[in-house]
Parts: structure tokens; C-alpha cells; sequence
């Protein structure tokens, strides 16, 4: 099976049986994930979809058949999915080339080679920001990979050197200009080949209008409707659900871990409350994936250890209507998208972003509202160790007395405190020290 056949295998290589979840294409999933990758770039959200869609109109004047060229496709809009860091994200795009770019690309790696689904475009993502005169001589690559991360590494250069433009509509009066500083790292840094192709394809105007929002929602919509349905499997999902929480938690230390231990706290939950098992695995799939909105919110303001001022505040509490869009694109992750998207709903209708009361609010997004708060509370950060198990359930029970979290949640909680520490912190020790804020 080459590189691109795999890419979508629905297989268990253990040989273990796995089941198809009804109506969840697995790549409606991963272009919707996509969206939460440009979050990153918090004004600048199209950089993953503008590398894919230029990666794919130079393909044909590479040679490249069908398959490879939505392959390319693919590979662009993913290339980038070792970046959860704003402030990583503006070095990549305003150098040409950052003397630290290649830690992203071994971040992408490691997530994405042992996902078999999407495992073939592990190592052209590791190399592609590594020039071509170094990128040739390596024998860890075929000569088709080294050709596909080197045009992953050009267009994505395209884009750094547009992205000023694309603002303000004058990306085509400087369209000369970036086709001679690519032409003029053509053998160094780029595949003369490569270079060439990029030159004949991005020759029309309608190479660069492409990229405009407009005709990039077009092209995304165009590609859903011509591919053949693969429905995702259980283990498929989870695992994906969970390379986007690491993603997501990787964007500051204070939050390292946060979304498994919420995935897990609220699965534990679900089960001791009687939810239905097809649920308590959806329960975990929102739980990894809560808090994707959270890639919009710069670096400075999630690592901010102090209070929040008000405009600090309005911009981070706009990550769970975020993390909803996301979602809701994606058939069969209705309740889903809902239950992430209203986790900082409150029960009596002072919570966020929709001010909702726990009637309008399933269980579900109840417990993961619970989970979420738990997590964190127990969780050690940079700026303070993790509370005790009495401290945290003192603290709980108080937020029950103010109307913010449900009782009955708060109560399956109390009955076995170890369990639920264990779910939140697996392999941690319990804290013991008191509460300190």
C-alpha cells in the first residue's frame, strides 16, 4: 500500500476489531480539526488551507497523479500541526526562515506517525523546513517524499511572504515580488524542479485569488462532495481526538494534560451517573476536544498568571463558541460540538457564551462542565501546586451554594473522591496541601 492509499485506512493493524461510528466521515473530521490549526494564527486563520490548496494547483506540473495531488491537498492543510503557540506561529511567518522552525516539524511528526489513518504524512511534515541541498542527501526519505515536503516547505514560504496582503487586497501587486525571492532560492532552499513548477503555476491571476476566503470556503466544500464516504472507527476518533488535545495542552504549561484528565474525569462521571455507553464515549470525545477554541487566544493571555482584565477575559471566553464552530461541521457530532461548546454554561444562566440554564443544558455538558473545573483545580500549575481533595470539594460544594455547578455532579463527586482524583491525575499522587489561589 503506498503512502497515499494509507492515508485513510480503516484497519486495526493489531487485528483487533473495530466498529465504524454511523455517520462520521473521518475526513469530514479532519478538515474540520483543520479550522482549529488556524485558529492559531488568531487573525490570520486560513494558513494551513492556503498552503493545501497552493500545494495542490503546482502538483500536476510535478507529475503527480490524482491521489497524490489530494494527498498534497491534505498534507498542506495539516502541515502545521505541531503549532499551538501564537507566538510560534508569527515567527513562521515573519521569517523566512527561523532558525527554530524545525521543532514544530518534529512535534507534527511525533503525533502523526503512529495515527495509521494519517501516518504517510509523518515524515514529510518532519522535513518541511528542511532546505533542498540538505533535504536530498537524506536517506531516511523516497525520492517522492523529499519532492512532496519540499513543496510543503515552498508554498508555505509563499504564504509567509503574502500574508501582509492579504488583508487589504493587494496581494496581486505583489505576487512579482514573490515569485522572484522563491525563484531566487531555487538549488539552496527549494528543488529547482520544485521552483519551476510553483513559477508555471502560479502564473494566473486565479492562482492567488484562489486564496482569498470566499473561493478557499468553495474549493474545502467541492473536495467534501467528491470523495468517498470512510466512516471513522471508535479507537479512530479517540485517537484523533486525542493528538488535538495534545495539541490543545501543549499551548501553555498551565494547562499540560488538562484535557485528558477532563475526558476521563467525565467518562467516570457518566458511567457512575447511568449514561448510556455510546455517550459516555462521546463524553470523551468532547471532553479531549473542549477546549480547541482555546488555539485563538494569544500566548500572553492563557499564560497570564494573574487576574484577567476585562478585555483579557472577553477574548478567552470566547474559546467555547470557538471550539462549537469547530464541531459543528461535522455530521454526527451534533451532541458532541453542543456538550464542548457549553461547558462554561452555569445553571443558572450566568455562565458562557450563551447564558443558557441547566434546563436547556443535556447532562452531559453539565458533567463536563463539572469535569473541566475539577481538573483544573487538582491540576499542579506554574503559579501553584494542585489543591487538596477536602480543599477542591470545599471549593465545589461552594460554587454549588452560588448556582454555578450542579449539585447532584458535585454529590457522585464526593461519594469516591479517589477515583475521581485518579481519573483526573492519572499515575499523579493525591495532593495533600491546602488551597492556595
Amino acid at each position: 500500500m503506498d503512502a497515499t492509499q494509507h492515508r485513510y485506512a480503516q484497519d486495526d493493524e493489531s487485528g483487533q476489531e473495530t466498529h465504524a461510528v454511523p455517520g462520521v466521515d473521518l475526513r469530514h473530521v479532519i478538515y474540520a480539526l483543520t479550522d482549529a490549526l488556524d485558529l492559531v494564527g488568531v487573525d490570520d486563520v486560513g494558513h494551513g488551507k492556503r498552503v493545501g490548496i497552493m500545494a495542490a494547483a503546482c502538483a500536476p506540473w510535478l507529475g503527480f497523479e490524482q491521489d497524490e495531488q489530494t494527498f498534497l491537498f491534505d498534507l498542506g492543510m495539516l502541515h502545521d500541526i505541531g503549532v499551538s503557540s501564537t507566538g510560534t506561529h508569527q515567527h513562521l511567518v515573519s521569517e523566512f526562515d527561523w532558525d527554530s522552525s524545525r521543532r514544530h516539524c518534529e512535534l507534527g511528526y511525533e503525533l502523526l506517525r503512529d495515527f495509521a489513518p494519517l501516518a504517510a504524512m509523518a515524515l514529510p511534515i518532519r522535513y518541511h523546513h528542511t532546505h533542498w541541498d540538505a533535504l536530498v542527501a537524506r536517506g531516511d526519505l523516497s525520492a517522492a517524499q523529499k519532492r512532496m515536503a519540499n513543496l510543503i516547505f515552498l508554498v508555505d514560504r509563499v504564504d509567509a511572504l503574502a500574508a501582509t496582503h492579504y488583508g487589504d487586497r493587494s496581494l496581486l501587486m505583489a505576487t512579482a515580488g514573490i515569485r522572484e525571492r522563491i525563484a531566487a532560492n531555487a538549488g539552496s532552499f527549494f528543488a529547482p524542479e520544485i521552483v519551476d513548477a510553483f513559477l508555471a503555476a502560479s502564473a494566473p491571476e486565479a492562482f492567488w485569488l484562489q486564496l482569498e476566503p470566499r473561493a478557499i470556503q468553495s474549493i474545502l466544500q467541492d473536495r467534501l462532495a467528491s470523495h468517498e464516504p470512510c466512516l471513522a472507527s471508535l479507537g479512530d476518533l479517540k485517537q484523533l481526538a486525542e493528538i488535538f488535545a495534545h495539541i490543545v495542552d501543549a499551548k501553555s504549561p498551565f494547562t499540560v494534560e488538562h484535557s485528558r484528565g477532563v475526558a476521563r474525569l467525565a467518562r467516570h462521571l457518566a458511567g457512575r451517573m447511568g449514561v448510556a455507553p455510546a455517550n459516555r464515549d462521546k463524553i470523551e470525545i468532547a471532553g479531549l476536544l473542549h477546549d480547541l477554541g482555546k488555539l485563538r487566544v494569544p500566548d500572553e493571555i492563557l499564560d497570564k498568571p494573574g487576574r484577567l482584565d476585562d478585555c483579557e477575559r472577553k477574548i478567552i471566553n470566547a474559546h467555547s463558541f470557538e471550539t462549537l464552530q469547530i464541531l459543528r461541521n461535522i455530521g454526527g457530532f451534533e451532541e458532541i460540538a453542543q456538550w464542548a461548546g457549553s461547558h462554561h454554561e452555569e445553571p443558572d444562566g450566568s455562565g458562557y457564551p450563551f447564558r443558557r440554564r441547566a434546563a436547556e443544558l443535556a447532562l452531559e455538558a453539565r458533567i463536563l462542565r463539572v469535569a473541566d473545573i475539577f481538573q483544573a483545580m487538582v491540576q499542579d500549575r506554574p503559579y501553584r501546586a494542585g489543591f487538596s481533595a477536602d480543599a477542591v470539594l470545599a471549593f465545589m460544594n461552594e460554587l454549588v451554594a452560588r448556582g454555578q455547578i450542579e449539585p447532584d455532579i458535585v454529590a457522585v463527586l464526593a461519594e469516591d473522591m479517589p477515583a475521581a482524583m485518579a481519573a483526573a491525575l492519572p499515575g499523579a499522587a493525591f495532593p495533600a496541601q491546602p488551597m492556595r489561589l
